[in-house]
């Protein structure tokens, strides 16, 4: 078994290698299908503690990119670099092995099993060749509780039965029950009501209070803003902005998602 099927959920928080390195650095990420470049030259820098936020038009080759980072493509050109140390992420298990999980938008959830199987789903902990249903509930338990997910009724509630939002915690809390430093999420909070994404948000930001790196891809502009310490914009497979999300306001990401630039300024509060 390794390494990381043996992690604890109570396992101290990720740090980076240092104040000053990103936990991911991309420089100069290409991807091709066939004539079609998905990616040109793409930099960017994901601080630990941090929501780096993902915008993008339809096309714009956030899905291509995430799928770079998580090991579904391995890019054409370009380095990565984790933890300050050059590295090839040729697939999930890669990805895994280093600390980065991706929560899809469909969650990969199986709504058959209950909130500890799908936790444990392809990890299983055993005790003399018996599933030991003890010690996965009791990490199950511990990694919602630490994440302040309060609001399913019972970690044996079959998933099927659970909300868009608490489907999305457990999601989000199975990536890091496995002690993982990255955290992917894609849509997180599409189709959910007011409440139900508020409640994702918050689990987002726990997430980086406990030192994970967040990358979140998303449409809604109000989420970016209400959650992003940095927004980066793709437009036609070029990284056309990457800034805190306080030098930015919403017409200035639409303008770099449709045109590529902005000549737009963040109007000062007023005081």
């Amino acid at each position: 078994m390794s390494a990381l099927a043996d992690s604890t959920s109570d396992l101290p928080a990720p740090q980076p290698a240092s104040q000053d390195e990103p936990l991911l650095r991309l420089r100069g990420i290409g991807k091709n299908f066939g004539p079609v470049q998905a990616l040109v030259g793409v930099d960017l820098d994901v601080p630990a503690g941090q929501v780096t936020g993902l915008a993008g038009d339809n096309g714009a080759g956030k899905s291509v990119l995430i799928k770079c980072i998580s090991g579904i493509h391995a890019p054409d050109q370009g380095q990565m670099f984790w933890e300050g140390h050059p590295v090839h992420i040729r697939t999930p298990r890669d990805a895994a092995h280093l600390g980065i999980e991706t929560v899809y938008q469909d969650l990969a959830l199986c709504d058959n099993l209950d909130i500890v199987q799908n936790m444990f789903l392809g990890r299983e902990r055993t005790k003399r060749d018996i599933l030991d249903e003890e010690a996965m509930e009791t990490a199950a338990r511990e990694t919602l509780t630490s994440l302040a997910v309060t609001t399913v009724r019972s970690i044996r509630q079959p998933v099927a039965s659970l909300s868009g939002g608490q489907r999305q915690s457990v999601a989000i809390a199975k990536a890091v029950l496995w002690n993982n430093k990255l955290v992917i999420m894609d849509e997180p909070t599409a189709a959910l009501g007011v409440a139900q994404t508020a409640m994702v948000l918050d689990l987002a930001r726990r997430l980086t209070d406990r030192g994970h790196a967040v990358i979140m891809i998303s449409h809604n502009m109000s989420d970016l803003f209400q959650i992003a310490d940095q927004i980066a914009v793709l437009h036609l497979g070029r990284m056309v902005a990457v800034r805190p999300a306080a030098e930015l306001d919403r017409q200035i990401v639409v303008d770099l998602m449709t045109t590529g630039a902005s000549t737009r300024t963040v109007e000062p509060e007023k005081g």
